[in-house]
């Protein structure tokens, strides 16, 4: 998912089709989404066999001289609180005009290289992407920690760990997989992950773990956060491939399960992987020239920084209490203004 980290996702992560400020954005990956900014108009197509970003362009990415700022956007709805607070802000606090287009995780580097989007404000770690642009191309700078440090990982019901402790140690998964298994996952126990477009280890962990699961893909974030509260609401059993930060554990309360712990490489082949997902400091990252030529907005961003309580604060009046995010970022800055003002440039 949620592109959460090396080369891999998260997904933390959205709710249904919503309003992003006065754009509408599609939870799913895969299918086409239309930001509209004032008069100008993007079309950008999400997910495996998009469209290349870096062929399209905001009519106010890049354009020098003008207040004017656009911010990449990504599937979760964390990652949704985030460009939410920033625009708010931008637009209120600095009089910049905000355009948002939402693009997955490695096409939406590509655009940032080019100055197709000014900032990408949650990134869990591309280090293919970094090596590329960041040290070699030098067309993209790093922003700074966002604040938030990202967490991958299997977990079950909390309601199940109590009946079964053992649960959470992996060697005992296989005890479970009856319990586990579902229409879907043919016979064998289920592992519940997002998109297929989200890049994970789960195939390759189920495989030479030697567990008796299948990995089933919900199809998006939003379907996924649907199966897991069915399954809450009727105590069922579940497995399920999750991150923190997550509102949704403030709603369905889940245990991690501890698979052979991460160590500095443990992750280098994708196909022999037998190790946990890392913990990942969450960063942000400015196109070059932005970073330089970007006057107050690239200062602001760069100061930008809030913990994983503000982040599930905003996701949580997205997601769950259905604000637009435009109105969850005034509750959140109207509540916070001595966070923020330490954000605003000098």
């Amino acid at each position: 998912m949620r592109g959460p980290f090396s080369n891999r996702p998260f997904s933390s992560r959205p709710s249904n089709n919503r309003l992003f400020g006065n754009r509408l954005f599609s939870t799913r990956r895969r299918r086409t989404l239309a930001a509209v900014a004032g008069a100008g108009a993007l079309l950008v197509v999400t997910g495996c066999g998009a469209a290349d970003m870096t062929k399209q362009s905001s009519p106010y990415a890049n354009a020098h001289g003008a207040k004017t700022v656009t911010l990449s956007v990504q599937s979760w709805v964390g990652a949704q609180a985030n460009v939410a607070v920033a625009q708010y802000l931008l637009e209120h606090e600095l009089g910049y005009r905000v355009d948002t287009v939402q693009v997955d995780e490695i096409p939406a580097w590509d655009a940032l290289s080019q100055g197709r989007v000014d900032a990408i404000l949650e990134d869990w770690g591309h280090p293919d992407q970094e090596a590329r642009y960041v040290k070699d191309k030098k067309t993209i700078v790093n922003g700074g920690d966002l604040g938030v440090t990202g967490h991958i990982g299997w977990f079950v019901p909390t309601y199940f760990a109590k009946q079964h402790p053992d649960v959470t140690n992996w060697k005992n998964l296989n005890k479970y997989a009856s319990q586990l298994k579902t229409a879907e996952s043919g016979g064998k126990g289920q592992l519940l992950d997002g998109s297929p477009s989200y890049v994970t280890n789960d195939k390759a962990l189920v495989k030479n773990l030697k567990l008796n699961y299948q990995v089933v893909f919900s199809g998006s974030e939003a379907a996924q956060i649907t199966q897991i509260k069915q399954f809450a609401k009727q105590k069922k059993p579940f497995l399920t491939y999750w991150y923190q930060p997550q509102w949704l554990f403030k709603k369905v309360p889940m245990t991690e399960v501890k698979l052979p712990p991460y160590k500095d490489g443990c992750d280098a082949d994708p196909d022999a992987i037998t190790c946990a997902y890392p913990k990942t400091p969450l960063q942000k990252y400015l196109n070059a020239d932005f970073s330089k030529d970007g006057g107050k907005a690239a200062a602001l961003l760069k100061n930008f920084r809030w913990t994983t309580e503000d982040q599930n604060e905003v996701s949580l009046m997205i997601a769950e209490q259905k604000l637009t995010p435009e109105q969850a970022a005034k509750k959140w800055v109207d509540r916070h203004r001595s966070t923020w003002q330490a954000w605003l440039p000098k």
